[in-house]
């Protein structure tokens, strides 16, 4: 099957062998005190984890899940994004893409068809991923010229996270959880994270902490200079709707805010 031929047949996950939801955690502003954009996630259509749903991709499917996964989260976001400023984060499997411009067309259709600007939907990929560099390069040529964003999910959880960023330079990084967590009382995580933060400034590359549970965590960041924040401390993932989302990680109402359907 030809690319072309495999992004006009892939609109939804028939063709799977099982079938997935998407949920949605929001990425928070603290400098503007909202919320920025959020990330759709897998899960299965009784809450099963994303691992698990990952499980059931194989070589076989791999294209077509990654093109379902795209549409879903497009489309959702259509129904449920209520302000025009919300970003929307897409994981997707880059060894799942034959020909940039031809695996883009689903994508570019699911959101013309809900009227969801390209501007405002960042493609997640992660440094665990084995990329072939030129391949990479490709797609990530073709989705900036196409007016996308994208973005190294996981920073430092691998090894080749600075060649990522010399081979690929990508809009935003996501700072991995494992350099957020207990940052608060660790001066060697404080220390390495400054040391991203120098760089990204230098390369005018955002940066995000995800995984962030703590106020204390978040205080440091902040100090840093980090404004966007994802983790339980604002919100966990909420399946098919956006969830409640404590800014303050405070349970108090004053400090809370609902942006879109069922939140």
């Amino acid at each position: 099957m030809s690319a072309s031929k495999g992004c006009a047949g892939c609109k939804d996950s028939e063709n799977l062998g099982f079938d997935f939801v998407m949920a949605f955690q929001p990425i928070v502003d603290m400098a503007a005190r909202r919320v920025w954009g959020y990330e759709a996630l897998v899960r299965g259509t009784n809450g099963e984890g994303a691992n698990w749903v990952l499980s059931q991709v194989t070589n076989e499917n791999r294209y077509h899940f990654d093109q379902a996964c795209r549409v879903k989260a497009i489309t959702a976001a259509g129904e449920l994004f209520r302000e025009p400023h919300l970003r929307l984060s897409i994981n997707f499997m880059p060894n799942a893409v034959y020909e940039p411009a031809a695996c883009i067309r689903t994508s570019l259709a699911a959101a013309e068809k809900v009227g969801f600007a390209r501007e405002r939907i960042s493609f997640e990929f992660t440094e665990d991923e084995r990329l072939d560099v030129n391949h990479m390069k490709r797609i990530i040529a073709e989705y900036k010229r196409l007016g996308f964003r994208v973005a190294l999910d996981d920073f430092g959880s691998g090894y080749n996270g600075l060649g990522l960023l010399a081979d690929f330079h990508p809009d935003t990084i996501k700072i991995d959880m494992h350099l957020v967590r207990g940052i608060d009382t660790s001066p060697t995580r404080q220390v390495i994270v400054a040391g991203i933060l120098g760089i990204a400034r230098a390369l005018e590359i955002e940066v995000m902490a995800e995984g962030v549970e703590t106020e204390e965590e978040m205080a440091v960041l902040q100090a840093a200079g980090i404004t966007l924040f994802q983790g339980y401390l604002f919100a966990k993932p909420a399946l098919n709707r956006l969830p409640p989302v404590a800014l303050l990680g405070e349970t108090d109402s004053r400090f809370r805010v609902s942006i879109g359907t069922n939140a």
